[in-house]
């Protein structure tokens, strides 16, 4: 168990290489094949970490400044992925969560319920939390191991269903997505696509970069975007303007890095990849086997990095304008593109109707990690992250529909409130799920 916990304790950007050095050798890669893959996704992460504080430490304090600008008076702060992570981790479901995940996908895998076999080893910290926050909530161990299963089980079909999406719109053929947000918002995306599609006028608007670029030029360029972006959430979180142009530079930085560090770690991905799809397909003939993978590869794509610049301010305007909200989004707003990754894909780059669904999604995700309030910050009372008296949220895991149906469910708390996010959420899963078996969740243009 210590071994486990050490591991753990490296991070994503030490974890996922190891594993991936690991499977090389199992497959028969060699050492040095094996080696330079592990270190290539290695750089990959390092890569987006750097990218990911510049955010935090820039756009992060920006943010919260333009909220106290605006007087919106939200009081919990939004921990975000990297202060919640640590929480689940060093649980009690920390550690049993890793043996259970794996055990859950290779059953599934044997008895033919998913075609993802995950590596994606550090993300299972999302089953781990949604089990932590069961077992705090009703005070059932058991309950918290029901929680991590049931979450992993929907998320290897998560990475099933979106595997059309990874495939043609991401050029990830063969990957799969299954974990975080990207997977479990996107389900909201599939029937607002839909309805867009029936609404005369509406279905004609198509605001994507390609044609920005067309039209504005080199106004449209992602960098110029990005650099447009940053000046105007500058200006609104009351900085100079010398000071915003700082910010813009860094964001139009931002346009250009997050791409180049996700396509090394495809570089490094890719062969490996090929090479477990031949051995399983093998073995298991007619398979075809997609190899899980973080959520980070998404942010390769420059529609999901402009949605993401877009939706900084929106969510703080969003978490505004929710009924008794409390949180005030800061930790995720770096990585936001999490949260609408998958809808850019489902609506084909068009930022007009991920403006729209992401709007549904960050609503739902605030007002759900408002309920999770006080379960997150007793959990992280608990294993000695939280101090006495503080109150923490987060929108990444706590604001989660899964973590919070599960919950509240096998509490037996379950209000209006409750009934209306499991009608939706379940009516937009199922949704999904049709389209996914009829092949039609991603249909090619000239096929539509």
């Amino acid at each position: 168990m210590a071994v486990i916990q050490y591991i753990v304790d490296l991070g994503a950007s030490v974890m996922l290489p190891i594993v991936i050095f690991i499977i090389g050798l199992l497959l028969r890669q060699g050492v040095g094949k094996s080696l330079r893959s592990g270190i290539t996704i290695g750089i990959g992460f390092i890569g987006i970490g750097l990218v990911v504080d510049l955010l935090n430490q820039n756009l992060g304090p920006a943010a919260q400044s333009m909220a106290d600008n605006f007087n919106l008076g939200l009081s919990v702060v939004d921990l975000g992925w990297p202060g919640t992570a640590p929480m689940a981790w060093a649980s009690s479901m920390g550690l049993i969560a890793i043996p259970i995940a794996i055990a859950v996908n290779i059953i599934m895998i044997l008895l033919r319920m998913t075609k993802v076999v995950n590596v994606d080893i550090w993300n299972i910290w999302h089953m781990a939390f949604t089990g932590a926050i069961v077992y705090v909530a009703t005070g059932n161990f058991a309950l918290g191991i029901v929680g991590v299963i049931v979450h992993a089980i929907i998320a290897y079909k998560l990475g099933d269903m979106f595997g059309q999406v990874t495939d043609k719109y991401f050029g990830l053929e063969g990957i799969a997505i299954p974990h975080g947000t990207s997977s479990y918002m996107g389900v909201f995306a599939t029937p607002i696509n839909d309805l867009l599609d029936r609404i005369p006028g509406i279905n004609k608007i198509n605001i994507d970069g390609e044609k920005i670029e067309q039209k504005m030029g080199p106004f449209g360029e992602p960098t110029i975007i990005g650099a447009i972006l940053g000046f105007i959430i500058g200006l609104l979180a009351g900085y100079e303007v010398g000071q915003a142009l700082q910010l813009a530079i860094q964001m139009a930085a931002v346009m250009v890095l997050m791409p180049m560090v996700v396509k090394l770690i495809m570089q490094g991905l890719l062969p490996i990849s090929d090479a477990a799809k031949k051995m399983l397909d093998k073995r298991f003939s007619g398979s075809n086997f997609r190899i899980g993978l973080d959520p980070a590869l998404l942010l390769g794509d420059s529609q999901v990095i402009s949605a993401s610049l877009l939706f900084v301010p929106l969510t703080i305007v969003i978490a505004a304008l929710v009924p008794g909200n409390q949180v005030l989004p800061f930790g995720d707003l770096a990585t936001i593109g999490f949260f609408v990754a998958m809808a850019v894909a489902i609506h084909k780059g068009n930022l007009f109707r991920t403006l729209i669904s992401g709007s549904v999604i960050m609503f739902v995700t605030i007002w759900i990690s408002n309920q999770m309030i006080n379960v997150q910050t007793k959990l992280g009372q608990n294993v000695g992250l939280v101090d006495a008296g503080d109150r923490v949220s987060s929108l990444d895991q706590a604001g989660s529909p899964i973590t919070y149906l599960l919950t509240k469910g096998l509490s037996v708390e379950m209000g209006i409130g409750f009934s209306i996010i499991l009608v939706v959420y379940v009516f937009c899963f199922w949704y999904t799920f049709r389209k996914y078996k009829k092949q039609t969740l991603y249909v090619e243009d000239d096929q539509e």
